[in-house]
């Protein structure tokens, strides 16, 4: 009997990144990535939660816990992304929501992230269909973005079910607002909730305009499902539930109107007898934004493991059914671009912190999506042959694809914002447990620092940063000095830069696990004087990670300054 399963390979990769470019014109604009590594899938049986390029304001600050006076309101902000504003400054307050006696003290940066029980939160935007959008600029009525109900979620929960049901129960009360660009936001988003010992992805998708809060009717659609512990997941910007199975309440949630808005906008007919498919009744086709991401997922854990397939992309199925001419018509069609990858997949191996770090600084080096693999890079060697350019960078801007005609694709790592790998370890005490490595800028050049979620406060060099004025006392400006000067000679100046940032990742691990053990062993006798322990200990690697990228751009201007 013939296998329903195919390896998944490079060039069948590439094939699918066509597919997904021709069968989607409606271009994706969300740059996040956000993963889950399983307890029974990671190394040391911790979870771990990504997200990267999350949004400009890369500030990182430490919300303490906090008692409340019976009957104060909550205020719920719109413009918490907003890196303008002063640090503690969370933007327009747009409505109230009850207060709880109590909160917990969580992680701040552009997003909230991690609290003090080792709870931590991803997120990445995703499309929806335009009669979902709920635009703040256009007079939408809701009032709960995710970023919001995400630090709700930090300040009232200890573990992902009770996230994932304030969460959604906030957006149904309150009704969902897009934030991710500001007043015009359109995009839906998708959140990865998780403590130490399960993991959930959440997407959610908005009502339209024309919801008024007290209707009765819920504020949003969503749909969430459970991701297995052994396995890997990756959130491309794109929805990866497709089936949901509501008899089995541990794997899946979604909202009461999660298929009934679907028919009511005639999106699915369940007269038909087709299964309902949440990616396609309420998001467009997969681009190549998204399917070189799900690819290098499978690729890089599972590059054995066997995947629902299909013989060839441009199969019969596709052929007269009039999927170039209407976007929404093309999706059952083209059904295969999103039914190819798996929900998630079981690693090979177990999957190291550093594993998931090298993963997020990928430029797709030796694959179809390499652009440093552009043939207008090539230079003569001297010996009839051709060589790479010195020049020759993963990062070109927008010039240089102009000049050389190199087409952009989407790397994994960005040049901008911040990324985080939240590791959480319910085998030691919250305070140690929970890590929030944190990167800013560009993350394939920047160093990770190890923030644990017990620390009282962070540097200032990392919650200072201005995005109109360089400022020597802001770890994200010294960042972004050195990766500019990077582009005066690529290959030979990244080398540089390695050799001044592996070393001090490579301490920051070898020295983990006495730093750990002081740590826990203080926290058994003095709570307070363990997070001051850890505290002092995070702001000095801070202050000799930038110090140590001061001295390099005096290395790379020296080696490799603009010469004729």
């Amino acid at each position: 009997m013939k296998s329903r399963f195919t390896k998944l390979g490079t060039g069948l990769g590439a094939g699918l990144f066509l597919s997904g470019l021709l069968f989607s014109p409606i271009p994706a604009r969300a740059d996040c990535t956000a993963m889950v590594v399983g307890k029974k899938a990671s190394r040391d049986g911790s979870v771990m939660v990504v997200h990267t390029d999350c949004c400009s304001n890369s500030r990182i600050h430490v919300v303490p816990a906090r008692d409340w006076a019976p009957g104060e309101k909550a205020p719920v902000y719109y413009g918490i992304q907003d890196v303008r504003r002063p640090l503690h400054d969370y933007g327009e307050i747009i409505g109230y929501i009850p207060q709880v006696e109590h909160t917990y003290a969580y992680i701040h940066s552009g997003y909230p992230h991690i609290n003090e029980h080792q709870l931590a939160i991803g997120e990445a935007t995703i499309l929806q269909r335009p009669a979902c959008r709920a635009i703040r600029s256009k007079g939408a009525r809701q009032i709960m973005t995710v970023e919001q109900a995400m630090l709700f979620a930090l300040q009232r929960c200890r573990t992902a079910r009770e996230a994932l049901e304030l969460i959604t129960s906030l957006l149904e009360e309150y009704g969902f607002l897009s934030s991710c660009c500001g007043p015009d936001a359109d995009g839906g988003e998708a959140l990865l909730i998780a403590d130490p010992n399960e993991a959930w992805d959440l997407e959610i998708f908005g009502v339209g305009m024309d919801w008024e809060p007290g209707s009765g009717r819920p504020g949003v659609i969503w749909a969430a499902r459970r991701i297995p512990d052994d396995h890997v997941f990756i959130m491309p910007n794109y929805p990866r539930i497709r089936k949901i199975d509501l008899s089995d309440p541990e794997n899946f949630r979604a909202s009461s109107n999660h298929q009934q808005f679907a028919v009511d906008q005639g999106w699915y007919d369940p007269d038909e007898g087709d299964p309902f498919y949440w990616q396609e009744a309420y998001t467009y086709l997969p681009s190549d934004w998204n399917l070189p991401r799900m690819w290098l997922l499978c690729q890089t854990f599972a590059p054995h493991a066997v995947h629902r397939g299909f013989d060839n992309p441009w199969s019969t199925r596709t052929a007269g059914r009039g999927m170039f001419k209407d976007s929404y018509e093309s999706i059952r069609a083209s059904r295969f671009t999103a039914d190819y990858f798996p929900f998630s997949i079981r690693p090979e191996k177990k999957v190291a912190v550093q594993d998931i770090m090298a993963f997020i600084r990928s430029t797709f080096e030796g694959t179809y999506w390499d652009m440093t693999a552009d043939r207008d890079w090539l230079v003569p060697d001297g010996k009839g042959g051709f060589v790479k350019s010195p020049l020759t960078t993963p990062f070109p801007n927008a010039h240089w694809r102009e000049l050389l005609d190199i087409t952009h694709h989407r790397n994994v790592s960005m040049t901008s914002a911040y990324a985080m790998i939240s590791q959480l370890r319910g085998w030691l005490p919250d305070p140690v447990g929970g890590i929030y490595w944190f990167v800013v800028d560009n993350y394939r050049h920047s160093p990770f620092i190890p923030v644990y979620c017990g620390i009282s406060e962070i540097s200032p060099l990392y919650n200072t940063y201005d995005p109109d004025e360089f400022q020597e006392d802001s770890a994200r400006w010294v960042y972004d000095f050195a990766d500019t000067l990077l582009q005066l000679q690529y290959q030979d100046a990244v080398q540089d830069l390695t050799a001044v940032r592996d070393p001090f990742e490579e301490k920051i691990f070898t020295d983990q696990a006495g730093i750990e053990s002081e740590a826990v062993k203080t926290h058994q006798e003095n709570p307070e004087q363990a997070a001051a322990f850890l505290t002092g200990y995070v702001r000095r690697l801070m202050e000799d990670a930038v110090q140590r990228y001061r001295d390099l751009r005096y290395t790379l201007i020296r080696k490799y300054k603009n010469r004729p």
